[in-house]
């Protein structure tokens, strides 16, 4: 019998049990009446009949309350590390993992759904999920941590083991979400001419109080992203999203005008619909003390204050911390397998800050997680470390004996000068799209292979589908690029389909070059005169209209069709790379110390350099809420994984002063340690 996964919640009344659970209980069993003799005169055997009839009954009754109560829990759980292929060939034991609780968010009660399934949002409005490529969602408020969703038929559900090597990243970032950026919320930044970055939007919204003053972006984390576009992004054929947030989503200190610890709420809720919807979620420290990259989406355009300049050190302890507050929030049981994937800087620039520097501070970081971890596959998140656009030659070998660390590289042409080659024009293939399909595949994909076989597992975090810097306020509000072609580019109302096709090929070359891949980004938002003023950087868009692939999966082979030399790899990694215990030699620890030996562009010795330290309360994150889950399910889960790990907080040293964190200026040059007050009597 085929059952579809809209089908499973009649699947509760009658769970499918395995030969195990038979054995532990048949109610066919003989049961043994121990008040009936075995002679006895006729009254008082209809005596005893009635009784047993009475006491049949009352088994009955037990065996009924068991089926609905305890059977659908037990029978319905699926292992993690059970083979995705059977699964797929069962989905109704894949959709139907839960308490079986009816659902008010589905106008039928249902908890799971596929194809055509309808979804009630808490605003009372209804949407149709559309999914033609085998995937359901799950939703059961008696078991709100319930992993069984599956986002596509070729993707394992959360509750099965991803297989580095063989499953492939087809995803989005949330970008512009929780870490505002221009030309993604284009209107913000308009309404609001001083701002050119998120510090000073903030600044300039706070002084406007009649109009809502921080409360605006509030508002923007509420509706930006809705649960219909991360079920949208489930129905693309897509596996994977990436979330950037920022520092001030855990906390902000006294200057620091961001809106502090309210993105995390909503970032709950986001990761409750990938729950839902069966998409695993690479979460994204994209913005942290001092600016790792001094552009605007790291939240303050500034000189590199991380691991750079007078406060680079200090800066550099106080992300420490924050990456250690996030691991011990994902690594919890309740969230691990829905976020295997933690990139801890997002684009730090080695070049400032210098590769020595950078690979202490990434020794130290992996170090301190798998202390809070534990070692091996299952233990924590995988750990994303960005290339900071270096050449991938310089990460051969990196940290050898590592525990699953992830290379992540970002490939645009975007930024690298004029890009006059048009794109809608046929190539040698007679493919429209020009060079672009074959230069994405000849500048990305040999290199992300072999940087696969030297390194390990390699993701493009981000990457686009325009070619270059064109789009309303993307290389920032006061410099809008001029170059000539950016009208056709810009005005996608009016592509015709040899212009659609063109990107498109472009796109698919450049997803079948770098192979697990998250596009940036799923949605740009409309300007005020109402229109998205760049296009190619919205999947949903592009989706929408034409220049995006129905089915990602379509994109493979496209190198081959253009003639691109992508430089195969056969999908194995060594064993420690993809959690296989192993250990970092001690060579490493003493090559790269911590703190490293230098920081860049200070200007005093290290040893006057401002740094905090580790005394305050720890900060634990809370987790989401669910009134309907029984506390029994929901309990364990506290915001902090690992009670060992009982270090203070990070804070300022009392009685020292510091200087800002973004420019790291000294008002008086210091010329010994500040160690704080002396005791009194000393």
């Amino acid at each position: 019998m085929s059952i579809t996964p809209s089908e499973s919640s009649q699947l509760l009344g009658s769970p499918k049990i395995e030969r195990d659970e038979r054995d532990a209980f048949d109610p066919n069993d003989r049961v043994v009446d121990d008040l009936q003799p075995l002679h006895t005169p006729t009254k008082q055997r209809r005596w005893y009949t009635r009784k047993r009839i009475l006491a049949a009954l009352a088994l009955a009754a037990v065996i009924v309350v068991f089926l609905a109560v305890f059977l659908p829990i037990l029978f319905l759980k699926i292992r993690k590390h059970d083979n995705a292929s059977t699964r797929a060939s069962d989905p109704a034991s894949v959709a139907g993992g839960s308490s079986g609780i009816p659902n008010p968010q589905s106008p039928s009660g249902a908890i799971s759904g596929g194809d055509g399934s309808v979804i009630k949002l808490d605003n009372g409005t209804e949407f149709t999920y559309k999914n033609p490529f085998g995937g359901f969602w799950v939703q059961d408020p008696g078991n709100p941590f319930n992993n069984n969703a599956r986002p596509n038929s070729w993707t394992p559900p959360l509750n099965t083991s991803w297989r580095w090597g063989v499953d492939r990243i087809y995803g989005v970032n949330l970008g512009g979400l929780f870490v505002l950026e221009p030309f993604i919320s284009p209107a913000l930044f308009q309404k609001y001419p001083t701002a050119v970055d998120e510090y000073t939007l903030s600044v300039a919204m706070a002084a406007d109080e009649a109009n809502g003053g921080l409360q605006q972006l509030e508002d923007h984390y509420n509706t930006f992203i809705t649960e219909q576009d991360i079920a949208e992004i489930a129905g693309a054929g897509l596996n994977f999203i990436r979330i950037p947030i920022p520092f001030w989503a855990i906390e902000t200190w006294e200057g620091e005008p961001y809106l502090a610890k309210t993105s995390w709420k909503y970032f709950l809720r986001v990761l409750d619909w990938a729950r839902k919807y069966g998409l695993r979620v690479c979460l994204d420290l994209h913005a942290v003390p001092g600016s790792q990259n001094g552009l605007n989406h790291s939240g303050k355009l500034a000189p590199v204050g991380f691991l750079s300049g007078n406060m680079g050190l200090a800066n550099a302890q106080r992300t420490l911390y924050y990456i250690r507050v996030l691991t011990e929030f994902i690594s919890q049981p309740e969230y691990r397998d829905l976020v295997p994937i933690f990139g801890i800087v997002n684009e730090a620039l080695v070049g400032i800050i210098g590769l020595d520097s950078m690979t202490s501070f990434y020794l130290e970081t992996h170090d301190m997680i798998r202390n809070i971890t534990g070692r091996g596959e299952g233990n924590g998140p995988y750990i994303a470390i960005g290339d900071g656009f270096q050449p991938h030659s310089q990460w051969t070998n990196f940290l050898q004996g590592s525990d699953r660390i992830i290379l992540d590289e970002h490939q645009y042409f975007s930024f690298g000068g004029p890009q006059p080659a048009p794109i809608a024009v046929p190539n040698a293939q007679g493919m429209s799209g020009g060079d672009w399909p074959l230069t994405a595949c000849n500048a990305w994909g040999p290199d992300a292979n072999t940087t696969r076989k030297n390194f390990g597992p390699v993701i493009a975090g981000e990457f686009a589908a325009s070619p270059n810097d064109c789009g309303f306020f993307l290389v920032g509000v006061n410099s809008t690029s001029t170059q000539p072609y950016c009208p056709e580019y810009d005005a996608w109302e009016t592509y015709n389909s040899t212009m659609k096709e063109g990107i498109q090929n472009f796109v698919m070359g450049s997803m079948d070059a770098l192979g697990d891949w998250f596009f940036w980004t799923w949605k740009i938002g409309e300007n005020q005169e109402g229109r998205v003023g760049a296009p190619l950087w919205s999947y949903k868009l592009g989706l929408e209209n034409g220049w995006i692939p129905k089915d990602p999966r379509t994109a493979v082979g496209t190198c081959a069709q253009v003639g691109g030399s992508l430089e195969p790899f056969d999908g194995n990694f060594q064993p420690w790379q993809t959690g296989t215990t192993s250990t970092i030699p001690a060579s490493s620890s003493s090559q790269f110390p911590w703190p490293p030996t230098t920081i860049s562009n200070a200007v005093v010795p290290m040893t006057l350099l401002p740094t905090y330290t580790n005394t305050a309360p720890i900060i634990t994150l809370p987790p989401a809420t669910f009134t309907s889950a029984p506390s029994s399910v929901t309990q364990s889960a506290d915001g902090w994984f690992n009670t060992q790990d009982t270090a203070g907080g990070v804070t300022m040293v009392a009685g020292c002063a510091y200087p800002s964190e973004y420019d790291g200026i000294f008002t008086s040059t210091p010329t010994a340690p500040c160690t704080g007050p002396t005791p009194t009597g000393a």
